[in-house]
């Protein structure tokens, strides 16, 4: 039999110790916290500073809010990707050294206690909910526009909110009828207390698609997902980014189909065909895109691949960095 050097020897039950004592440990010692770091990520788009805010996740099944559940299950299997999905939340904040413009709000209050961290990402990013001037609403979801109010408070006491007419109209000063559904009937509840607050104060402008909204950004109706779904595009020293909102709610899935629709969609048709046609745009352009519902910070590319198209993110960076930079 070989025999062992006594230093190997001394060394195996010193590892032995380790394992065992982490071991131990493991099993023993709580977990400090189950949070995750603040998320927040910043970059710079010509002479604007972007900074991606997460609001948090909201946990859905796909297989139950997508359409064709069957293609849903088996990308998801192929992608490993348990069921419920944690659905990312994101919202935007620009600098635009005029104004401090934050698009959408995330869920507040509204989604329960895996979402509603924008206020306390958005000072850890090292601004203040009054420092806020200018909100614009990509649409009116609890997940947009669920944030505006706590309580009916106005967690922005000092901004406008801009959205368009036709959301407003659907999901707050409607006239109530008992026809409408339960979805509705909460959708227009939940909208009508935190968007309320504001138009009190008369802090609500309705913006005028397809056109500037303020300098450097511009407005395209992009309805289906809603009535007035919006994107945003923000335009600084020949740098571009587009907010587009609700476009997808699964890149595992809609990339590679985009007519798979989703149960919010108020026109999935028209929302199919609105994906579609963003998608052909971001390609054409070759234009940064930044999304509410993809992995956060949700900033990528679009490429097409064949028919299909795939989500290309952009690499982390340690440091504040050009987020469109040209070659």
């Amino acid at each position: 039999m070989k025999k062992i050097a006594p230093a190997m020897l001394a060394l195996a039950v010193f590892c032995l110790g380790i394992a065992s004592l982490a071991q131990v440990v493991a099993r023993q010692a709580p977990m400090a916290s189950t949070k995750q770091a603040p998320a927040f990520y910043r970059g710079y788009l010509g002479r604007f500073e972007v900074t991606a805010l997460s609001d948090g996740a909201a946990p859905r099944n796909l297989e139950e809010i997508l359409s064709n559940p069957g293609l849903v299950r088996q990308l998801l299997a192929e992608g490993h990707l348990p069921e419920p999905a944690a659905i990312p939340i994101n919202a935007y904040l620009i600098n635009s050294c005029s104004h401090l413009v934050l698009i959408d709000t995330g869920a507040g209050e509204l989604f329960g206690p895996t979402s509603g961290f924008l206020i306390s990402n958005l000072k850890e990013a090292g601004y203040q909910p009054q420092q806020i001037d200018i909100i614009l609403l990509t649409h009116i979801h609890g997940d947009h526009s669920g944030g505006l109010s706590i309580a009916g408070v106005r967690q922005f006491p000092n901004a406008t909110v801009y959205v368009d007419q036709h959301d407003l109209e659907y999901f707050v000063t409607r006239r109530d009828s008992s026809d409408e559904s339960e979805t509705l009937q909460r959708q227009v509840e939940q909208s009508r207390a935190t968007v309320d607050p504001y138009l009190k104060a008369n802090r609500v402008v309705t913006i005028k698609q397809d056109g500037e909204v303020i300098p450097g950004i511009s407005s395209s109706s992009q309805p289906g997902h809603t009535p007035g779904h919006t994107a945003y595009l923000v335009q600084s020293e020949g740098h571009a980014i587009l907010f587009w909102g609700d476009i997808i709610h699964s890149s595992e899935v809609q990339f590679d189909h985009p007519e798979v629709s989703v149960a919010y969609d108020v026109e999935p048709r028209e929302a199919a065909q609105t994906r579609l046609r963003e998608f052909q745009f971001a390609t054409e352009r070759e234009i940064l895109v930044g999304s509410d519902h993809i992995s956060f910070p949700g900033l990528g590319h679009i490429r097409k691949v064949g028919s299909t198209y795939n989500w290309v993110p952009i690499k982390y960076a340690t440091t504040v960095t050009e987020l469109d930079p040209k070659p």
